[in-house]
């Protein structure tokens, strides 16, 4: 007879939050941030309320480690299909080509209705809250901006981009115009506007005479 094994907590924790996570992005589509509770939270997940407030001191707290927890999964997965290799915006030495597909594919993710309404609930509640803002920026956006920036140091490097472009500026001249449109819903959010976004920021960051 084989001896009895005292419970796994750290399983038993591991499942909860991730019943506790998934609960929080599902909610949030289903009734918009401002009708999710914690309460909500903690009963589509089959925990008590005092099991999220062990954790997190907020419902914004709950939705920001969930959806850092769901593009930390998407990332693991990313790079097995790749072989192990981290995720990077592609340099064929084509600059335009390689910002295009990856301007197209932020414009897949933004307009993904799973992860639409989080990311605009926790830009919003990030102005409003300037810690979690703080962290929004720090675990979600900055390490994506961070590839950019290895991109375009590649080109410049490359003779493919102007020797006096700074790299940071260059990227927000990319992000920011499919971010105002998102965020305001001013026009639509398509792969040919991506693509305009891309020929128009590139008039001001080749060389002379590049084309």
């Amino acid at each position: 007879m084989s001896p009895h094994k005292a419970p796994d907590s750290t399983r038993r924790s591991d499942r909860s939050r991730r019943a506790i996570h998934d609960a929080a992005l599902e909610l949030v589509g289903e009734v918009g941030y401002a009708r999710t509770t914690i309460e909500g939270i903690a009963a589509r997940a089959g925990v008590g309320k005092q099991t999220i407030y062990r954790w997190w001191p907020s419902k914004a707290a709950v939705l920001m480690d969930a959806f850092l927890d769901t593009a930390a999964r998407q990332a693991d997965e990313s790079a097995g299909a790749e072989g192990g290799a981290e995720y990077a915006i592609p340099d064929t030495g084509d600059l335009a080509a390689d910002l295009k597909l990856v301007l197209r594919a932020t414009v897949d993710e933004l307009n993904d209705p799973a992860t639409e309404a989080p990311m605009r609930a926790l830009a919003a509640e990030g102005i409003v809250d300037a810690a979690l803002g703080a962290q929004f920026v720090e675990n979600l956006l900055e390490p994506q901006m961070r590839l950019y920036v290895t991109r375009l140091e590649a080109a410049r490097s490359a003779g493919q981009a102007r020797g006096d472009i700074d790299p940071r500026i260059a990227l927000e001249l990319l992000i920011a115009p499919l971010t105002h449109r998102w965020l305001l819903r001013t026009l639509p959010l398509t792969h040919a506007y991506a693509d305009a976004v891309v020929d128009h920021a590139l008039r001001g960051l080749l060389p002379p005479g590049g084309e």
